[in-house]
């Protein structure tokens, strides 16, 4: 081997090695509360794991491999998952939900008609699923029609919170497929996977808790795989369907119409959004789940889970010299919407610049548009980050890099101190971003 691959080998063992730390740590299931010096330890080790990944990320796209490169990017990759997808979940029960939805739909029952706790859903609970279920006695599931979908499907064949994991991880195996076949059309090297493969929230999201948001990368990238190879309808239905695991991927839509093509991908998608809310219509505005509860539970309609009003929210507690409206948070949200749209309009009408390649714009808008939208609304919760890695594969913006791995301390559950630990997040992407565009006009000028 090379020398450089020996290097990025090394770097991938010691990936390996706090896999393995992580696993034997022991962590308790999550219905006992992690003890402040076990939380400390899962950052700790998540937070070393994220600075091992930037210098791998460093390495692969600076120097070239060997052939031998790209067996060990996937042999990390493969083996980092594996050591946590027959455990059980640890940081988040969002996965019993998903297996609670999947049992409800086997018995026939529409996943948006009851709570968990409803009477009429008693036969169904059982020792290994119900009992970890969260927000079951108030919150109608939240998860949209494709996720339900992907619900039931794993429903039919297992009851399991492993086989939810599984399922999860093969999403993952896709969207590393679809990232292969895209550097390849990019021209570019395929170890440069290893930007989504070895991303620690991601493998920790994913493989340990089995977030839904594994199914959405999956799609997503093969949305982007699709649109690459100009099948533009096709890539408008894979864009949709991922949407409707998880309605953030929908912001990068303006980068699937640029150029014009807008009715082929427009049309399949508002055709699959339509077909999948019409599968669980019956409950009618029910359908919605619980996302309004979600808005007010998560602070984005007074502004205080957002990062850059929080500050002012708490500002506007303590002192009469700042006076916010209870609602501002929906005023900001609206504001937000109106300047990614303006953004959105912008890429899509755009044309390729001379030496631009067509599949690199795409992520590379597809990239930003997707930071943007999670910058303006900084969620809570670090697994709604980890799918940034997927675009920037082949776009690899520094500052996209950054949000797709630093938000771990997030797992520290800074409660209202969000505006300190989002500083942490959101300052050094935004100073990338600052970097990363002067970098860009002075190469346009040395162009010119």
């Amino acid at each position: 081997m090379s020398r450089t691959t020996t290097a990025l080998a090394g770097l991938g063992g010691i990936l390996l090695v706090l896999t393995v730390a992580g696993r034997l740590l022991h962590l308790p299931r999550i219905d006992v509360a992690l003890l402040p010096a076990q939380r400390e330890t899962v950052v700790g080790l998540l937070v070393v794991a994220g600075a091992i990944y930037l210098a791998a990320v460093f390495v692969v796209l600076r120097h070239g491999f060997s052939r031998h490169a790209l067996w060990i990017v996937l042999g990390v990759a493969a083996v980092m998952r594996l050591g946590f997808v027959l455990d059980h979940p640890v940081l988040s029960s969002d996965i019993y939900r998903y297996v609670w939805d999947g049992q409800v739909q086997k018995a026939g029952i529409n996943p948006y008609r009851y709570l968990p706790t409803d009477p009429a859903l008693a036969k169904l609970r059982d020792r290994d699923v119900f009992p970890f279920i969260n927000r079951a006695g108030y919150a109608h599931t939240i998860y949209p029609p494709a996720a339900q979908v992907i619900f039931a499907t794993i429903g039919e064949v297992t009851s399991s919170v492993t086989g939810m994991k599984i399922a999860m991880v093969a999403f993952e195996a896709l969207a590393c497929w679809c990232l292969l076949q895209l550097l390849a059309i990019a021209q570019m090297p395929a170890e440069r996977v290893l930007i989504y493969a070895w991303n620690p929230l991601a493998q920790w999201s994913f493989s340990y808790d089995g977030h839904v948001d594994a199914a959405a990368t999956g799609l997503l990238a093969l949305a982007l795989l699709l649109r690459a190879r100009r099948r533009f309808g096709a890539a408008g239905a894979a864009l949709a369907a991922a949407g409707l695991v998880k309605f953030f991927p929908l912001v990068v839509a303006p980068a699937f119409v640029r150029d014009g093509k807008f009715w082929r991908p427009a049309l399949a998608g508002t055709l699959v959004i339509a077909l999948l809310y019409g599968l669980y219509a019956s409950v009618g505005t029910q359908v919605l789940g619980f996302m309004s509860g979600y808005d007010a539970e998560e602070g984005l309609t007074n502004g205080t889970g957002i990062w850059l009003l929080s500050g002012l929210s708490a500002l506007n507690d303590n002192t009469d010299l700042v006076n916010l409206p209870d609602d501002f948070g929906k005023y900001y949200l609206i504001a937000a919407a109106l300047l990614m749209a303006i953004l959105g309009i912008w890429m899509a009408r755009r044309r390729l610049k001379a030496g631009e390649i067509d599949v690199v714009v795409l992520c590379r808008d597809a990239a930003v548009l997707a930071a943007c939208a999670l910058v303006a609304i900084s969620p809570h919760f670090p697994w709604y980050f980890a799918w940034l890695a997927l675009p920037a594969v082949i776009a690899p913006l520094w500052s996209v890099i950054w949000l797709s791995v630093a938000p771990v301390i997030l797992y520290l559950d800074p409660g209202n101190e969000h505006t300190l630990w989002g500083s942490f997040i959101y300052v050094p992407a935004i100073a990338l971003t600052g970097f990363e565009l002067w970098k860009s006009r002075n190469s346009n000028r040395a162009l010119s």
